[in-house]
């Protein structure tokens, strides 16, 4: 049996939020904008009003001004953004409980089990979307197909407030046409060297030798190949999977430019905390510190080294972070934006092979002063115990949003 799958994308989720939460701002061009103050004004998301006018996310405040002279900036609301996002679960726990989140304003839903409750795919996405629209007072977009790749791409054929059906029978009118980069997995980088050989819409993806993709992409070419030709066989997860957690991260674009070693040094300490507190949570440590370095003229470089031992403390993590950096950085540019994650992960439980040369011990005593500074926060709050290097201003916004980093979509 041929299975259905939806993917339900939110239309202009944040925008759509805030104006629904403001009804003054229906109708209007509407951009939720980051703060300009700390360096983060640029446009998050925008009304449909908005696009008309070619204004973009990404677009830094006054360039999407100049395209819209009559645009309406509002600051985000995450709160709200999540609140609702659960709520759409919710109704879509309704027709399946196989619903896979793709970020906070994207489901995909495999409703193959429900047919004989709610009728077809195009049936099902009907009573979806408008449900939706008439309790949350939100619209969405749906693509109905018999792959998740291609459900995603119906999402993003037509919008807003509409539905599109791909099938095994017409993806080849409908997808091929479209270009290699509305293909999920197919990225800048990846589209620029498809062009190099004349390789420029999803049909030519799907028209090429499996061994000549795997050749320019590697691995990834054989997985493209699969879903442009419709053999994409990933399953939807149920609600309460969770997909193992294979490195954990912290970025941050700083307020200013940070201008020596010490500064960066500061950053990846603050960074590392966060991560630490989420190894611990998660009961892992880390084999392997990356760092990741965008300067100010928004070019990122990537860095990373396996740790002395395995490990969770903050401590270990931001002193390799910066041996890495010190050793990799040449300072011909200012730093703009600092990531530190840790990699190649395993359980806190698995024994530690000791090493001669290692100081175990101090590491060992290390460890515990930080198990004693994480109870102190969490009984008294982030503020009540620091170390005195990241006393002072350290570049970084008093305001952090949660950056959700999402699992492969590519089940077997």
């Amino acid at each position: 049996m041929e299975r259905i799958i939806l993917h339900c994308d939110m239309n202009n989720y944040y925008a759509t939020v805030e104006c629904m939460l403001n009804p003054v701002l229906k109708g209007k061009a509407v951009a939720v904008c980051g703060s300009q103050d700390d360096r983060h004004g640029i446009v998050l998301a925008k009304s449909e009003e908005a696009k008309k006018f070619g204004a973009n996310t990404g677009d830094v405040i006054w360039e999407a001004r100049q395209k819209c002279g009559e645009l309406v900036t509002v600051p985000p609301h995450f709160s709200e953004y999540a609140k609702y996002s659960k709520l759409a679960r919710e109704i879509y726990y309704g027709y399946t409980d196989q619903i896979e989140p793709f970020g906070i304003d994207e489901c995909w839903l495999d409703v193959t089990g429900s047919t004989r409750l709610f009728g077809d795919g195009y049936e099902i996405a009907y009573k979806i979307k408008e449900e939706i629209k008439r309790e949350l007072g939100l619209t969405i977009s749906v693509g109905v197909s018999y792959n998740k790749i291609f459900a995603k791409l119906g999402s993003d054929i037509k919008k807003p407030d509409a539905i599109t059906c791909i099938s095994s029978d017409n993806f080849k009118d409908i997808v091929w046409p479209l270009p290699s980069n509305s293909l999920l997995g197919i990225g800048p980088a990846t589209m620029k060297k498809l062009a190099n050989y004349k390789i420029h819409t999803i049909g030519d993806v799907a028209n090429c030798s499996p061994s000549f993709l795997k050749r320019i992409l590697g691995k990834n070419g054989d997985m493209l190949w699969l879903c442009a030709n419709g053999l994409d066989t990933s399953r939807v997860m149920h609600s309460g999977y969770h997909m193992p957690i294979k490195s954990i991260g912290r970025g941050i674009t700083c307020c200013e430019d940070l201008e020596d070693d010490n500064e960066v040094w500061r950053v990846l300490l603050k960074l590392a905390q966060e991560v630490s507190s989420e190894l611990r949570e998660n009961k892992l440590k880390a084999t392997g510190v990356q760092i990741s370095i965008r300067d100010n003229e928004l070019k990122t470089m990537q860095f990373q080294s396996a740790t002395d031992c395995p490990t969770q403390n903050a401590m270990d993590l931001a002193l390799k972070a910066r041996e890495i950096f010190q050793r990799s950085y040449d300072w011909r540019k200012k730093v703009r934006a600092v990531t530190i994650r840790a990699i190649n992960l395993q359980d806190e439980r698995i024994p530690m092979q000791l090493d001669l040369f290692f100081n175990h011990e101090k590491h060992r005593k290390n460890d515990l002063i930080e198990r004693a500074m994480i109870e102190i926060r969490n009984k008294y709050g982030d503020d009540s115990i620091t170390m005195a290097t990241l006393m002072g201003d350290l570049k970084m916004s008093k305001i952090r949003q949660d950056i959700s980093v999402l699992p492969s979509t590519m089940f077997k």
